[in-house]
């Protein structure tokens, strides 16, 4: 793990930290959550996503399923209604998400006392900011996305201090739908030696999502005795990525994983490598499952790479047969168009929250803490949904273990086949 790493996770959880003194004071050390129940009859859930930039169809896929659970529960439980709020963890001009923006967004949720619940954030580096302001006010937090190792575990991939500097209270506030970056290394690796790969060669953009992604597989790889030639961060904006692609193409690897999210410079990086090495394999994390990658007439890769690019991405397993799935693709479908992987996710995310909400108050017949909220979404055992059967682990990552892998076709998303890790 490298020290530039380690640095962006400290700053993240500076920056974290800093908005909450700012805004509500701080009495320092791991405190414990006091019990408030929430006065009146309306509750506030928030999503947070980045509404601007590369992630913004990605991000819009997460509102619109959160909204289709929501809607399909006529936004109340008991005698509670409830109100969702959408919050932008970008900056207009920006390419993707800002931390001050993602701890701004998470003060927000802190300033609403009616708040009951936020989902968010989409990218970890955003949800390595929101986590400490509010898990230090006991709000239920469920990420449709974040997959850094480093949010719940010490485990391979994480930095050091992780994820014990997330958390300023005792209370593990934060859970996901999606299975973590050592999940995904883990699906990588097989999926790449059934492919026939002996090698790899690693680029990350060197952004907190990107190189947690890229160590969790180079450090799941060397467990496995999988072969990696090299890690390389690439800086994102660069005017030609040409040297990199030669680098890559006299390393003698025959597979290379791109460890990203999408900003602009994804795509012309694995153009490069295409084209210094006719017949490379390319591979991508989940954070490149946005059409801003795939689709070449939103700045993406050109049509002619389509069938040398594979993408792992969370969202279930399709390749069994799965009535809640195909009840959500419907009902998304009709209302919003085709979904993207992340659609899926966000609106287990909802439906996962609700969930937790029904079974804290007894279906809204008593009153509602937070506190109990986040004790019931880590009480989750063998939970249906669209996403498959799963649980909560007490350190909030899921029980599905497994990725999807898709294919790119005319610049779409098309599922192919699930890998177990």
């Amino acid at each position: 793990m490298s020290a530039g790493r380690a640095t962006v996770a400290v700053a993240l959880v500076a920056a974290a930290s800093a908005a909450l003194l700012a805004g509500c004071g701080s009495s320092g050390g791991k405190t414990p959550i006091d019990a408030i129940p929430i006065r009146g009859h309306w509750l506030t859930i928030y999503v947070s996503v980045p509404r601007d930039g590369a992630s913004q169809e990605a991000g819009q896929a997460v509102i619109d399923g959160a909204t289709l659970e929501l809607d399909q529960n006529h936004a109340h439980i008991g005698r509670y209604r409830i109100r969702l709020k959408v919050l932008d963890d970008s900056t207009p001009g920006s390419d993707v998400w800002n931390a001050a923006a993602a701890a701004a967004a998470a003060q927000t949720a802190v300033a609403n006392p009616t708040t009951i619940g936020y989902i968010g954030d989409f990218n970890s580096g955003a949800s390595a900011a929101s986590i400490p302001i509010l898990n230090r006010q006991g709000i239920p937090q469920v990420s449709p996305a974040s997959s850094a190792v480093g949010l719940t575990s010490d485990g391979l991939g994480s930095s050091p201090g992780e994820p014990y500097a997330f958390y300023p209270t005792p209370l593990r506030t934060f859970v996901r739908v999606v299975p973590s970056d050592g999940v995904q290394a883990q699906a990588q690796v097989r999926l790449q030696r059934q492919l026939g790969c002996g090698s790899t060669y690693v680029l990350d953009d060197g952004e907190y999502d990107g190189e947690e992604a890229s160590t969790a597989f180079t450090q799941v790889a060397s467990a496995a005795h999988y072969p990696v030639v090299a890690t390389q961060s690439y800086v994102p904006g660069e005017a030609n990525y040409g040297a990199i692609g030669e680098t890559v193409a006299q390393s003698g690897a025959d597979c290379v994983l791109v460890a990203a999210i999408p900003e602009r410079s994804a795509a012309p990086l694995t153009t490069a490598v295409a084209e210094a090495d006719p017949h490379v394999h390319i591979f991508a994390t989940s954070g490149l499952a946005e059409p801003s990658f795939t689709d070449h007439s939103l700045g993406g890769i050109p049509a002619k790479l389509d069938s040398r690019v594979l993408i792992t991405a969370p969202g279930g397993d399709q390749s069994t047969r799965n009535p809640l799935r195909q009840a959500f693709v419907k009902a998304y479908t009709s209302r919003f168009g085709a979904p993207l992987p992340v659609a899926a996710d966000g609106y287990e995310a909802m439906r996962l929250l609700l969930g937790a909400i029904r079974r804290a108050t007894h279906s809204g017949r008593e009153q509602v803490e937070r506190v109990k909220v986040v004790q019931a979404l880590h009480a989750t055992r063998h939970h249906a949904s669209a996403l498959g059967t799963y649980s909560i682990r007490p350190d909030g990552d899921t029980s599905i273990d497994g990725y999807g892998v898709y294919r790119v076709v005319d610049g779409a998303l098309r599922y192919w086949r699930w890998v177990t890790a």
